[in-house]
């Protein structure tokens, strides 16, 4: 009986010189990527209603006349969509402890951008009058498209280093910060570490709802 072995070559070019290393198999794992797996978003196309359209795990609406001159207010950019948690829920009785406390994995997964999903505790499906928060899961790279929201939000990071775009200024964070958005400010932000960024964005309203714009700061 034979053992098959894997090994990994690494090649070297040096003038004059080819250099040829052989990485042991324990040594390869350890140039492989550490990143952990990208979450599953929770809803498809499949569960969209009749007149509905789901993508990314979001439910997609388009901007009203009312919406587009609430934005005209606030800035230049166009309005693309507007986007929302899809699907129906039954509000908990607040009677348990399971009603007070909800693991990570039981919550709602989306995937607005590249590299970019966040597991959202939508206020009103847990039980909350004026609270929603999310935690994202932003690879290397990762970005959300640039957005706004009705009302005020919070970015909590403990660690990483973030690039953001709020309004018109671009600047960088490094962990461990807090962020203040203001209402209607068109903001976006990219995650600059090696390693997947977990921000808390907060919002005092139990409704998750954004709109997405046709500008992009970090084409570059």
């Amino acid at each position: 009986m034979y053992r098959r072995l894997s090994f990994v070559f690494a090649v070297a070019i040096i003038p004059g010189i080819l250099a040829v290393s052989v990485l042991k198999p324990s040594e390869a794992e350890e140039k492989k990527s550490t990143l952990p797996p990208e979450p599953t978003v929770t809803y498809s196309s499949s569960n969209a209603e009749p007149g509905q359209t789901i993508e990314h795990g979001e439910r997609i609406s388009p901007i009203d006349e009312a919406r587009k001159q609430l934005h005209a207010q606030h800035h230049p950019h166009g309005i693309i969509e507007t986007r929302r948690i899809p699907g129906t829920f039954q509000p908990p009785a607040m009677t348990s402890v399971g009603d007070f406390a909800v693991p990570k994995e039981d919550l709602v997964v989306i995937h607005p951008g590249p590299g970019e999903y966040v597991h959202v505790m939508e206020g009103q499906r847990h039980g909350y009058q004026n609270l929603t928060v999310g935690i994202t899961y932003t690879a290397p790279g990762g970005a959300p498209p640039m957005h706004t929201h009705v009302g005020e939000e919070a970015h909590v990071l403990l660690e990483g280093t973030i690039l953001y775009a709020l309004g018109d200024s671009v600047f960088t964070l490094e962990a461990p910060y807090i962020v203040n958005i203001p209402p209607m400010v068109p903001h976006s932000f990219k995650n600059l570490g090696e390693d997947v960024a977990e921000l808390v964005v907060i919002f005092p309203t139990n409704v998750w709802e954004y709109d997405v714009l046709d500008y992009f700061p970090f084409k570059d």
